[in-house]
């Protein structure tokens, strides 16, 4: 389960997404730098090879350890991409191919505009297909993918199923596990409407609605899709000015009306937490971005819980960002995200500690985003000032005993 949104308003484009894996299922924050002239023939996503470009785009990517792609991430020239879990009558339940996030990232590593990444993608997707085991330890669980793509001039929706797709350029639009495109859109995939009426989807006697023809119902339900959805659709048409980075981490922090009272829910919230059979995904990393092509300025967690978490501020330039990102080379164990789960979990059975926690987390925000404004922005002391605020609260997480639900308990020892 995730949640996606873009918002372009008053000549600023803005993107947000909350990764919703695996409870437990650790998430890097990464920096890969920028190639030039790469002779290789081909490269290894996940699961196959594809072919392999010379020069590729530096980029910033949220990847669950155990993957080639990511789920979000801006590029150099300032292109932002989320994707999202859908799961249509097409998708591919064995065989492996591209993920969702593969697409993500070749997206991402190859486009120098939304147009150009979309056009990455979907040329992939015809190509190789999507589909193979996307879960972390579920691999059972396979799905096909929508997305939203996003730079300083334009956004698109791009929504698929299987190897079909149709993509619509948006101002203002959110996603969130299940299509979201009807009758109109501006791009499709080669002979969509034969192939739908040839795979039984639509039968041609009506305008194809996308969304109705491809789209399950099952999943999307027990997920909460529709509801999340409204929320965020809620938010952006309430948000008629220019946003800010304040605004966007409380869209993604939001618990609508449960609060707190984490019993009480249902998949239904944006920021989302597990705890049971049917609540088995949580936010697990965060990212909030105001897309001004090589000047865009990102917002990150690196950890799992927004409504717990710290946002950094960090820039595409190599300087910023040292106490959010993790070296894809580093032991999981030392990752931000790992080192942070003790926090995290303290605070889900811990009341007080969760209260004392977010109190001072807000404090050292604003802190960070009021130095941001600087006209020399000092990137090593916001990263010492996060570094340590990390620090103290993984050793106050660690002092003293407060037990673990049974399910969380379950999770701890797999």
């Amino acid at each position: 389960m995730c949640d996606t949104l873009v918002l372009r308003s008053h000549g600023q484009t803005w993107f947000a997404k909350n990764s919703d894996r695996e409870a437990a299922e650790p998430q890097r924050l990464i920096r890969l730098p920028a190639v030039r002239g790469d002779r290789s023939p081909r490269v290894l996503t996940s699961y196959i090879e594809v072919p392999q470009t010379a020069d590729r785009h530096g980029l910033v990517l949220s990847q669950p350890c155990w993957l080639w792609g990511g789920e979000m991430g801006v590029n150099d020239c300032g292109v932002a991409i989320g994707n999202e879990a859908v799961f249509t009558r097409l998708t591919l339940r064995q065989g492996d191919a591209l993920l969702g996030m593969d697409l993500l990232r070749l997206g991402l590593e190859r486009g120098g505009s939304a147009r150009e990444a979309l056009a990455v993608i979907t040329e992939h997707l015809q190509a190789f297909g999507q589909g193979g085991a996307a879960g972390y330890r579920d691999k059972s669980f396979r799905y096909d993918n929508s997305f939203l793509l996003a730079d300083a001039d334009e956004a698109w929706v791009l929504e698929t199923a299987g190897h079909l797709w149709a993509a619509k350029r948006v101002d203002s639009w959110a996603i969130s596990n299940a299509l979201t495109l009807g009758y109109e859109f501006d791009l499709h995939s080669p002979g969509l409407h034969d192939q739908a009426r040839r795979l039984q989807c639509w039968d041609g006697k009506a305008d194809l609605h996308f969304a109705q023809a491809f789209d399950t119902r099952l999943l999307p339900w027990i997920g909460g899709a529709h509801q999340r959805r409204a929320q965020n659709q809620q938010w952006l048409t309430q948000c008629s000015g220019a946003p800010g980075f304040a605004n966007l981490f409380s869209a993604l922090r939001s618990h609508g009306q449960a609060g707190d009272d984490f019993q009480r829910h249902n998949n239904r919230q944006v920021c989302l937490h597990a705890g049971s059979f049917w609540r088995p995904s949580q936010t697990t990393a965060s990212l909030v971005a105001r897309l001004q092509g090589p000047a865009s300025v990102l917002a990150a967690t690196g950890t799992s819980a927004p409504c717990m978490s710290l946002f950094q501020p960090l820039s595409l330039s190599a300087e910023s960002g040292a106490a959010v990102l993790t070296d894809p080379l580093t032991a999981i164990e030392q990752s931000l995200w790992w080192r942070f789960e003790a926090v995290h979990r303290r605070a889900l059975m811990d009341r007080a500690f969760r209260q004392s926690l977010r109190n001072s987390r807000n404090a050292l925000e604003a802190q960070l985003w009021l130095a941001l404004q600087q006209p020399q922005v000092a990137w090593a002391q916001l990263a010492a000032q996060a570094r340590q605020w990390h620090h103290d609260w993984r050793n106050q997480a660690l002092q003293g005993s407060v037990p673990l639900n049974r399910w969380w308990r379950r999770q701890a020892q797999l």
